[in-house]
């Protein structure tokens, strides 16, 4: 019998250790937008098995968006404090918790409680994410490693719709949210394994208490603004109180920061300009993505196409996104972010006008041109100036940095959908005035056509709007690289 001592097995190399951490992340990250997609397309099911209208089950979604908004930044500092890995092992674990009490949930308000849960866990990941990846990676690999994490959410939209359709089928409603618990034991145990510990905040530190409340409260007076607005109008009812109470604790908000010795948020990320219209430029972004939701309408009720069909052609965006997004971050790092961002604002504005000319009776290959452009944009666009934000960073604020990028992802996405949706129906009752929006099935198709037109034309300045704030960023970018050679 060998009776010579056993040897631990060697630590991995600390090139492989970095790249096992970005799978983690990526899986974790990857989990969590595509339980966006998975829920969306579970609402019928939901309404039919839970025996609940459409105003009550609205609220699984709505439920999820409104602590996701509201925490977003409040969980970047307490990153910054206690440490990012430290919060965003205990978001996977809550995440885990969430899904597992939505899939035993007995009726829908506990379905809504309990996805609340879950969004809890999720915004501990989506908060700190690129921050833990920046600090992983050197700076000269920034973009390319963002660029991955792109790819991971743009699998998650994709995979969520058919995945889900299989899981509600074969299985029922339940295991969209059970599906989820392997994939959090197998993130919990990579994170926890290779993501190394992170710098935290010195000892003595304080929360933020007070600029956390008004800030919570402002953006679920907003999130709640926008949701209640996109479903009974914005001109009445609580829609305007909540949207000017929300402008109002956001002025409050940044006078109590001014006077913090210890803000949630220093104003003194804003120093340099760039990182400011970095957040500007992927906020614009966003709420141009919200007009992709109208597409379903157009393809179905206009085209006459199948609902399978119609997942099929949906499937372009995120795709497109996330076989870009790589590539984008790879070009980030050997010629520039902003040179790369500002190319995809300009394929961004390209799909928007190609989109906007669309017609009645066009092919599958057609419409798939015209839409292939915007998923290529906001791959070319979101890694490059992800990692142009992160770079003008502190190292000690990456926690809130990382997370004021994903709120300006979350109130793009929150403002896009029904910003769009509004002009959409504008344009929509120019072109057939008196028709019935309640009910698009028996809508004229060349309204609906006329709706999108007007909806990505109104994309199409916004997009443009976003190129002239990506040039000012670049000239007040090289005019400061000039500066520091010539100092």
């Amino acid at each position: 019998m060998d009776s010579s001592p056993q040897t631990a097995s060697p630590e991995p190399a600390p090139v492989v250790r970095r790249n096992l951490a970005l799978l983690g992340m990526g899986l974790a990250v990857f989990m969590g937008t595509m339980d966006i997609s998975i829920v969306n397309i579970s609402l019928p099911t939901l309404m039919h098995d839970l025996k609940a209208g459409l105003a009550t089950i609205e609220w699984v979604v709505v439920s999820y968006a409104l602590v996701i908004t509201s925490l977003m930044l409040g969980v970047g500092r307490l990153g910054d404090m206690y440490g990012k890995k430290r919060v965003f092992l205990a978001g996977i674990a809550v995440f885990g918790l969430g899904s597992l009490l939505c899939g035993l949930a007995p009726n829908v308000w506990a379905l809504i409680g309990f996805r609340g849960v879950q969004a809890l866990g999720a915004v501990m990941m989506q908060a700190l994410g690129v921050g833990i990846v920046i600090e992983i990676y050197p700076p000269q690999q920034r973009g390319r490693v963002l660029g991955i994490m792109g790819t991971a959410v743009s699998l998650g939209l994709a995979v969520g719709p058919p995945l889900g359709g299989l899981l509600i089928g074969a299985v029922g409603w339940r295991a969209i949210f059970l599906v989820n618990l392997p994939v959090c034991l197998l993130a919990l145990a990579v994170v926890g394994r290779y993501v190394p510990h992170d710098h935290k905040a010195r000892d003595g530190q304080r929360f933020d208490t007070q600029g956390a409340v008004i800030l919570f409260l402002s953006l679920i007076s907003y999130a709640l603004g926008m949701t209640i607005g996109q479903h009974h109008g914005f001109g009445s009812g609580a829609s305007p109180l909540l949207l000017a109470a929300s402008g109002l604790g956001l002025a409050l908000f940044l006078w109590v920061e001014k006077r913090s010795s210890e803000p949630m948020m220093p104003l003194s990320l804003f120093a340099h300009p760039e990182f400011g219209l970095g957040l500007v430029m992927g906020w614009i972004a966003f709420l141009i993505l919200g007009g992709v939701f109208i597409m379903p309408i157009y393809l179905q009720v206009a085209e006459g196409y199948s609902p399978p069909q119609v997942g099929l052609f949906m499937l372009v965006v995120p795709v497109s996104m996330g076989l870009c997004s790589p590539l984008a971050g790879w070009f980030a790092d050997r010629f520039g972010a902003r040179v790369v961002s500002l190319v995809g604002l300009v394929f961004l504005v390209g799909g928007c006008l190609a989109v906007s000319g669309l017609r009645l009776h066009i092919s599958p290959w057609e419409y798939i041109l015209r839409i292939l452009p915007l998923g290529l944009g906001l791959g070319l666009f979101q890694a490059p100036n992800n990692s142009a934000i992160m770079g003008a960073a502190p190292r000690h604020r990456l926690g809130v940095a990382s997370g004021l990028v994903a709120l300006a992802r979350t109130l793009g996405n929150t403002s896009g959908v029904p910003l769009m949706g509004a002009v959409f129906s504008i344009s929509f009752l120019a072109a057939a005035p008196g028709a019935d929006q309640g009910n698009l099935v028996t809508a004229p198709p060349q309204a609906l056509v006329a709706g999108v037109a007007g909806a990505f034309k109104m994309a199409a300045w916004l997009g443009t709007s976003s190129i002239v704030v990506a040039l000012i960023a670049w000239w007040l970018e090289r005019r400061r690289g000039r500066e520091a050679a010539s100092s």
